[in-house]
C-alpha cells in the first residue's frame, strides 16, 4: 500500500522546503516580499502567480452560512443527513458543524460532496490542498456533547484517505492540517499526506511532531507573538514559520499582522 501511495505522490509537486509563506484564507492580497507559498480559499481565492499555491477546503466541517453567497460547503448547502446539527456548532468556531463520518456510506457521500471543490482547486491552477478540521472528532472534548460525537479517529483517517486519493488523482499535493497525534502509519502510509500545515505548534510545543513526519516540509503559523518567538527559536531555521492574526485578514483590516522568521 505504501509503495502505491508513494508512486502517486511522486506525480504531485512537493512543497518547497523552508520557503516563506502567507496564510490568506481571509481574503486574497499581494503577498509580502519573499513569499513563495500562499494558501487561499478554494471558493473565493485564486492561485498566486509564481507561488506554490495551496487551496483551503473545509472538508471535515461546514462553513458558516454567509449572506448573499451560495457556497456548497456552507451548512445549509450540505446534505442534511451529513451535518451533525444536533451537536450544535463547533464550540470555537460558531456556525461550523461537524460532518457525520460514522459509517463508510456517509464517508463516501461526504467525499463525493467535497470532490467538486478539489476539482475546482485543480482547475484554477492550485498545486496543493489543505483539508481543514481533520481533528473534528475532538472538537467537543471537555463539553457535555463529547460523548455524543458518533465517530472518532479511525473514521476521520478513512475519510482523509478517500479525499487524499482523489486529490492526488487530480495532481494535487495534500497537507495534514494540525492533528499531531496521528502516527506515521496513519498520516503517511494510510492517508498519504505530503506535507503539514500546523497552527500554533509553538504554543503547544508540537512542532517537532510535524518535523518528525515531514522534515522541512512544514508550514507553521502562530497567532500570538510570544508563541511565534518560541517557534522561530525552536524550528525557524528549518521550517517556514509565520505570525498572523487569527482572522487571517487582509492588510488594512483592524488587527491585521504578518511576520516571518
Amino acid at each position: 500500500m505504501l509503495a502505491a501511495l508513494l508512486a502517486v505522490a511522486a506525480a504531485v509537486a512537493p512543497l518547497p522546503a523552508n520557503v516563506q509563506w502567507d496564510y490568506q484564507i481571509g481574503g486574497d492580497h499581494p503577498p509580502p516580499a519573499g513569499v513563495g507559498v500562499v494558501v487561499r480559499d478554494w471558493f473565493a481565492g485564486t492561485p498566486q502567480p509564481g507561488a506554490y499555491s495551496v487551496c483551503y477546503v473545509n472538508a471535515f466541517q461546514t462553513q458558516d452560512d454567509e449572506a448573499g453567497v451560495a457556497r456548497p460547503d456552507e451548512r445549509s448547502a450540505w446534505p442534511r443527513s451529513l451535518v451533525l446539527r444536533q451537536l450544535g456548532s463547533d464550540p470555537n468556531w460558531g456556525g461550523e458543524y461537524l460532518i457525520d463520518l460514522r459509517s463508510a456510506a456517509k464517508r463516501r457521500r461526504a467525499a463525493r460532496w467535497v470532490a467538486p471543490m478539489l476539482e475546482r482547486c485543480a482547475e484554477q491552477g492550485f498545486v496543493a490542498v489543505e483539508l481543514d478540521n481533520l481533528d473534528s472528532w475532538t472538537r467537543f472534548d471537555g463539553t457535555p456533547a463529547a460523548r455524543r460525537v458518533p465517530f472518532g479517529r479511525r473514521a476521520a483517517v478513512d475519510y482523509a484517505a478517500r479525499l487524499t486519493r482523489r486529490a492526488h488523482a487530480l495532481g494535487l499535493a495534500v497537507a495534514q492540517k494540525n492533528t499531531v497525534q496521528l502516527t506515521r502509519r496513519e498520516a503517511r502510509e494510510r492517508i498519504g499526506f505530503d506535507f503539514a500545515l500546523a497552527e500554533e505548534c509553538g504554543r503547544y510545543r508540537e512542532c517537532a511532531g510535524y518535523t518528525r513526519l515531514y522534515g522541512d516540509r512544514v508550514l507553521a503559523v502562530e497567532y500570538r507573538r510570544r508563541d511565534f518567538a518560541r517557534a522561530c527559536a525552536a524550528v525557524g531555521d528549518r521550517i517556514a514559520v509565520i505570525l498572523r492574526d487569527r482572522l487571517v485578514s487582509r492588510p488594512g483590516a483592524a488587527g491585521h499582522r504578518y511576520a516571518a522568521c
